[in-house]
């Protein structure tokens, strides 16, 4: 399609052309492919067209049989060139009156008329430079199914459309069904002639035309200019050659045609779609799909394990050094679930966690439906389809993306808190004062036993200072680990905290990457699938 697309949008036209191509192209997959075939269609007979000749203007004539239309046709160029008949159809393929041959081979040749006459000209109407081409052509009605193939075809393609009826047949429900009612995009290119008016009383004239614009109105034809005339007298063609010449003038008529067809399009693909605005991403549905997913992800459990992780890691480096050694007893958490890795790279890091159960799945695959159709709610209903779609095509990757989010997330388990230092050297402190004090009254215990001369010991208050040393260094390291419990438990918690809105960062990245963004970018695609079309409609 890439000659459908206009480099510059230089005029109205092509900008109308630009968005049908691009309101098609976005519309893949969601619309019905009839409805798609056709709007391809008209970028395809809009491009080609648009290739041929500018010059000139293709007026084709369309009528039942017995309507006289070929009688018309021959009395509109002033020389008898079509087979006319009264009651069987005698135009077998099309015949092409031309003004102005030059460049317009190979534009009949695209509308597949062979049958080519170069036309005398008629005064006051078309000449060598005013570029018209009229079409006779097969009777849309004609018992063969190849004449009625032609017909079908080039209205299609004609630029003018003239339907040329009859009194009798004017009302045929094939005529305004089949062809008429379809062209309610084209009144400013379509034109009625009531023919053969000589066979009607004055009376009869004005009853039957206005039964025949009060058809074309409720048709949205009301736009159509509704003409009578008499091929056989002669009545009312100069007003058809008028009209003819006024529509032809400038060369115009093509443009507005393929505009017509373009709004067709449009129209045709607005109706596959419907009307509607959706929902949208809201805030607190993406916090609820977010909840659920940390859920699934265990991040609770993850959060639990950090703290307690943290605890046991403040009180092996700030507790009484005599008694650190039971706080290694049991398997660290953090260990347990795979998550003390520090030098795993996180792309390709793990957790230990067991996979997800048919229950924990059903309930993640509830919660991206349910956020899907939040979002959808209110869109038509092959974009809502499209919206709730894209929300569930990540759900198969989502308990790796989520296990692998959680393994990758900085836990900051593994640092230290700036007062751990202190606190262990105070308590090493203490431990070397109790040891020293200890050591000091080993030795006079020894020197006593071996009866030699016991120094004098220092006293303080009356206390030795050996036992002052040991006592009062046991006591120091206990009342220290009992003060800096409560202070490791609310470092724990913070560094819980801090894990807990990682965690909930890491999972609100999966949810947006893997469910949000897909559902966004369809709410988009249906956003400028509108816009194209209200562009395209005109």
């Amino acid at each position: 399609m890439s000659r459908h697309r206009g480099k510059g949008s230089a005029t109205r036209l092509d900008a109308r052309l630009e968005a049908l191509d691009t309101a098609r192209s976005l519309a893949e997959g969601v619309l019905p492919q009839e409805d798609l075939e056709f709007a391809y269609r008209t970028l395809d007979r809009a491009s080609s067209r648009r290739s041929l000749s500018g010059d000139h203007t293709v007026v084709g004539f369309f009528g039942a049989t017995g309507s006289g239309k070929s009688s018309l046709f021959n009395a509109v160029l002033g020389e008898s060139v079509a087979r006319t008949a009264a009651i069987r159809p005698t135009t077998s393929e099309p015949l092409a009156a031309v003004w102005g041959t030059g460049g317009s081979g190979p534009l009949l040749d695209w509308l597949e008329v062979s049958r080519r006459h170069e036309a005398a000209p008629v005064e006051g109407f078309a000449d060598e430079a005013s570029g018209v081409i009229i079409l006779d052509l097969p009777d849309f009605d004609s018992t063969e199914s190849a004449h009625r193939a032609v017909v079908e075809r080039l209205v299609g393609m004609v630029d003018v459309l003239v339907w040329v009826l009859d009194p009798q047949k004017y009302a045929d429900h094939a005529l305004h069904s089949g062809f008429l009612a379809p062209l309610r995009r084209q009144d400013g290119v379509t034109i009625a002639v009531l023919n053969q008016v000589d066979r009607l009383t004055a009376a009869d004239r004005g009853d039957v035309l206005e039964s025949l614009r009060g058809l074309l109105a409720a048709e949205g034809l009301g736009g159509v200019q509704v003409l009578e005339a008499s091929a056989r007298t002669g009545e009312g063609v100069p007003a058809v050659r008028a009209v003819l010449r006024k529509v032809a003038a400038g060369h115009r008529a093509a443009s507005e045609r393929l505009s017509g067809d373009v709004a067709d399009a449009a129209a045709r693909l607005a109706a596959a779609s419907g009307e509607g605005e959706p929902a949208g991403v809201r805030p607190a549905a993406f916090r609820r799909l977010a909840e659920e997913l940390a859920a699934a992800a265990n991040v609770p459990l993850v959060v639990e394990a950090v703290r307690v992780h943290t605890r046991r890691a403040a009180a092996a480096r700030t507790g009484w050094p005599l008694t650190r050694w039971v706080r290694r007893l049991g398997r660290d958490p953090l260990v347990r679930l795979g998550l003390a890795r520090p030098d795993a790279a996180p792309r390709v890091n793990r957790t230990s966690m067991p996979a997800p159960s048919a229950a924990e799945r059903a309930r993640t695959d509830a919660a991206v439906r349910a956020f899907a159709d939040g979002a959808s709610e209110g869109a038509p209903g092959p974009w809502r389809a499209l919206v709730r779609a894209a929300g569930r095509e990540g759900r198969e990757r989502l308990p790796d993306a989520l296990d692998q989010a959680v393994a990758g997330a900085d836990l900051g388990a593994d640092r230290r808190s700036w007062w751990w230092f202190p606190a262990n050297a105070l308590q090493w402190l203490a431990l070397l004062t109790a040891l020293a004090g200890a050591a000091w009254l080993l030795v006079l215990a020894v020197v006593g036993y071996l009866q030699l001369p016991v120094p004098e010991v220092p006293r303080a208050q009356g206390w030795p200072l050996p036992t002052l040393l040991l006592v009062g260094g046991m006591l120091l390291g206990i009342v220290l680990a009992l003060v800096l419990a409560p202070v490791a438990a609310l470092s724990a918690r913070r560094r819980a905290a801090r894990a807990r809105r990682r965690l909930t960062a890491a999972v609100r990245a999966v949810a947006d990457a893997e469910v949000v963004a897909p559902v966004q970018e369809a709410i988009e695609r249906y956003a400028r699938f509108a816009a194209a079309v209200g562009q395209a409609r005109g």
